[in-house]
């Protein structure tokens, strides 16, 4: 069973059979990941350049912190778990994300851009992570005219073939790198805490964060979900589903590890209903390889802010 039969709410609505309809096989997607520079690298995971020239295009984007996401072909939604589907305007910015969220693209499509860190987040665009979770935006409403203007010409090129998918992410990069605002330093420590208090288990208490940076427990649960999206609780439940996809999906798991996972959920039924939340596939199809761009968001590289 697949996380779209498990879990109606994944389900793509559409035309006809559109919500049985299968996601588009990794042999019709071409995905170069570029390496941020090593200055770039506390603000951004990965930059990217994606690629797929079919009619229509399907795929879930797990729950991350935000992107810069341009897209000088193709035209789609995602689809909300709530019901609402937001556009992907040609210059974009997808906010932290609480879920996994299914994608429908008519294609050809391609895109380029940057997966933020939530430090990268609030550098850049200074929102409130939990207040504009589970939108994609106009770029520039948020970043600016002069990022519109600049998306603007990196689209031009990108069609005219001026200039390639990876310098375009490149130059984003450089605006990200040149864009991003000094964070309050008692807020930065609380954020590389909370970075360090997931990545000591799959299920960290909540109490030890209590007094990081001085403030009190009801503090840090106000700045928590202002940085990273969620509450302190719904933030450890969301990277355990993480981690626990990351080690699942790679090609061998070690016993320990596997041991580790089993005694981090209830029982099995829970483990797969919170992987295929938060993820968008149950555990037997994590190594599924018609899902490329899903195997890459929940590569360990990607949750550096754990320390994986």
């Amino acid at each position: 069973m697949d996380a779209e039969s498990a879990f109606p709410d994944f389900q793509i609505a559409g035309d006809g059979d559109a919500a049985d309809a299968p996601l588009t096989p990794a042999s019709l997607i071409t995905i170069d990941y570029i390496e941020p520079p090593a200055a770039l690298a506390p603000l951004v995971t990965t930059l990217y350049h994606f690629r797929c020239d079919e009619p229509v295009i399907r795929d879930i984007q797990p729950a991350a912190i935000g992107q810069i996401c341009l897209f000088p072909h193709g035209r789609g939604e995602l689809h909300f778990a709530d019901g609402r589907r937001d556009p992907n305007h040609e210059v974009g910015l997808l906010t932290p994300l609480s879920r996994a969220t299914p994608m429908v693209v008519e294609g050809p499509f391609h895109a380029f851009g940057a997966a933020l860190t939530p430090l990268g987040w609030a550098a850049l665009t200074g929102l409130h992570a939990g207040e504009y979770r589970d939108r994609l935006m106009p770029a520039a409403d948020v970043l600016g005219a002069e990022f519109g203007r600049l998306g603007q010409r990196l689209l031009e090129g990108y069609r005219a073939r001026t200039i390639s998918g990876p310098d375009c992410a490149r130059a984003i990069g450089a605006f990200i790198a040149e864009g991003a605002r000094p964070v309050n330093p008692r807020h930065l420590e609380l954020i590389v805490a909370t970075g360090r208090w997931l990545a000591e288990s799959f299920n960290p208490d909540v109490s030890e964060l209590a007094g990081v940076a001085g403030y009190s427990a009801r503090q840090v649960q106000r700045l928590v979900e202002r940085y990273f999206g969620v509450t302190p609780r719904a933030l450890a439940r969301k990277y355990r589903a993480l981690r626990a996809a990351a080690l699942l999906s790679a090609p061998e798991i070690r016993p320990e590890d596997e041991a580790e996972i089993a005694e981090a959920f209830f029982d099995q039924p829970h483990m797969i209903r919170e992987i295929a939340h938060f993820v968008g596939r149950t555990p037997a199809r994590l190594t599924d390889p018609s899902t490329p761009y899903l195997a890459e968001m929940i590569d360990p590289r990607n949750l550096r802010e754990l320390r994986l």
